[in-house]
């Protein structure tokens, strides 16, 4: 299969191009380079921006069968403070890579987006069918994302699926987007840095290991989901405190954080029902957050090396 990857050398899209490579597909990836680090020798990946108007002529060239859409600016606050920007990379830039695809005769569009979307749910674990309250510039734009995707799916019959990720952690992770606490405690703890816990330490989230996340995708790129919003996570909430606990027991170090007064905006809890995603795709996570923070230290260790 040829596929194409935006965001490819970023922290779950690199992963992902290990995979697809692994298992012998043909690959491509776009990328601007501007956070993602994680570049290959052994495939092309095109150093632009998503939303660039060049960016429908190299697609045309490399005809992809499938788009794994995951390039995206993926702060909320970074959102907050600049809405414009956010609303250029992951609406315009999401537009762009969809008109792209069809242009280039593509087949399917396999769609990042964030339980962000959610906002305050009134459930936990929360459904791919809730209504989406988005509560940030980051959380409207991937909305956007895919209500322009079903409008391509309807109007032009490009297929798409939409994965929901949860908080996605893992080797190469850095400390922006909603997962970056694990990184941020890893990195400072291995450091011997002090480190912080906002609030009571009792905001809860669903934390779910990269591998497992890359899995979904695969099984994404079939003709299986097509059209429909998939959640990819535990359902599993961690609090922040007991989540320094796990990092500190893997990193062999104080179990101390400070505490710092709550911040605005963050959500007081968030886990998502992936029961759909095993029943429609066959997913389900496989990696427990205590071994996939053993892998996680383990990875940030080397490279001190």
């Amino acid at each position: 299969m040829r596929v194409l990857v935006t965001g490819a050398a970023g922290f779950i899209g690199s992963h992902l191009v290990d995979r697809l490579l692994a298992e012998g597909h043909e690959v491509a990836g776009v990328d601007d380079l501007s956070t993602g680090r994680n570049t290959r020798d052994d495939i092309d990946i095109w150093e632009m921006d998503v939303a660039d108007p060049a960016l429908g002529g190299r697609v045309a060239g490399w005809a992809p069968e499938v788009v794994f859409h995951l390039a995206a600016q993926v702060s909320v606050r970074v959102s907050v403070g600049d809405p414009l920007r956010d609303a250029e990379i992951n609406v315009v830039g999401t537009a762009n890579v969809l008109e792209a695809a069809r242009a280039a005769g593509s087949r399917k569009v396999v769609f990042t987006s964030s339980c962000a979307v959610y906002g305050v749910p009134d459930a936990l674990p929360v459904p791919p069918g809730a209504r989406l309250r988005p509560a940030s510039p980051y959380a409207a734009s991937k909305v956007a994302g895919e209500v322009y995707a079903q409008m391509y799916r309807a109007l032009h019959g490009l297929d798409f699926t939409t994965l929901t990720l949860a908080n996605v952690y893992g080797p190469r992770q850095t400390p922006e987007g909603e997962a970056g606490v694990i990184s941020i405690f890893t990195d400072a703890l291995l450091a011997g840095r002090p480190t912080r816990v906002f609030g009571d330490g009792k905001q809860t989230r669903d934390y779910v290991y990269v591998a497992d996340v890359v899995d979904a995708f695969l099984r994404s790129a079939g003709d299986q989901g097509g059209g429909r919003r998939f959640n990819v996570g535990t359902g599993l909430q961690t609090t922040d405190r007991d989540l320094h606990t796990l990092v500190a027991i893997a990193a062999e170090a104080p179990d101390e954080p400070e505490f710092a007064p709550p911040r605005l905006g963050d959500l007081p809890a968030m886990s998502v029902d992936a029961e759909p995603t095993r029943e429609a795709l066959g997913w389900a996570p496989r990696v427990g957050l205590p071994e996939g923070l053993t892998a996680t230290v383990a990875w940030a260790r080397s490279q001190d090396i």
